[in-house]
């Protein structure tokens, strides 16, 4: 037991160590190869801590060897940009002055239901509460917010990407020959609209494929 304590307290404090020496993004908001290396690092700790047969020494080259590698990669993204946009990425610009980029979107594996929920994460409940919004490198979302515009009510997701939400049309009033008739006057398929979204308000935020978006205004129940 008390070596198993002793080789554990070694691995903690060599890892400590490492982990500082990699600086702030460490215990931060990671880029992906930084991701990959702290989990490296920490199967490398796991295997000496619990196998005694194993040469602490083993474990503590393998955790430093990282630690280089780490490194070389930094010096080689910090030197040459076309690395650091292979290694870590670029930012994906979602949101532009015309709307959502349904291309961005698809390239980052993502819905509409998806960019939503991370602009509410940031403090903004409308698509077009923001005249750009990106996902940067380490996932993070972050935006050009436009003049305040609040509204005291939560936009519900209709459309996404050419299919319909039956739940969130029920609670803003709408029925399935209500939409077909709301696309018929927009001169508009299903298929072609991006993101639909409507609040209590009836503010409705409407983005046909490859065109600009719209905010319209149309009837609801006002029930939520």
């Amino acid at each position: 037991m008390a070596l198993i304590f002793i080789r554990t307290a070694i691995i903690f404090v060599t890892l400590l160590f490492v982990m500082r020496l990699m600086g702030k993004s460490q215990i931060g908001e990671m880029q992906p190869f930084e991701f990959v290396i702290s989990l490296v690092i920490a199967e490398l700790a796991c295997i000496p801590m619990a196998d005694t047969s194993i040469p602490i020494l083993y474990g503590i080259i393998a955790i430093i060897t990282i630690f280089v590698l780490h490194q070389i990669v930094w010096l080689l993204e910090l030197w040459f940009k076309p690395v650091k946009n292979i290694v870590s990425g670029k930012p994906s610009v979602i949101i532009n002055k015309n709307g959502i980029d349904e291309y961005q979107l698809k390239k980052n594996n993502l819905d509409v239901g998806d960019l939503i929920e991370s602009m509410r994460v940031a403090g903004y409940f409308n698509l077009d509460d923001v005249y750009y919004g990106l996902y940067e490198a380490n996932g993070s979302f972050s935006a050009l917010e436009k003049e305040k515009t609040a509204s005291p009510s939560l936009s519900y997701l209709l459309i996404d990407r050419g299919k319909p939400d039956a739940n969130n049309m029920s609670v803003c009033g709408f029925d399935k020959d209500r939409l077909n008739k709301f696309l018929s006057e927009q001169n508009v398929k299903l298929k072609e609209v991006i993101a639909m979204t409507v609040n209590a308000e009836g503010r409705c935020y409407f983005q046909k494929r490859g065109e600009k978006y719209k905010i319209l205004q149309v009837e609801v129940n006002g029930e939520w």
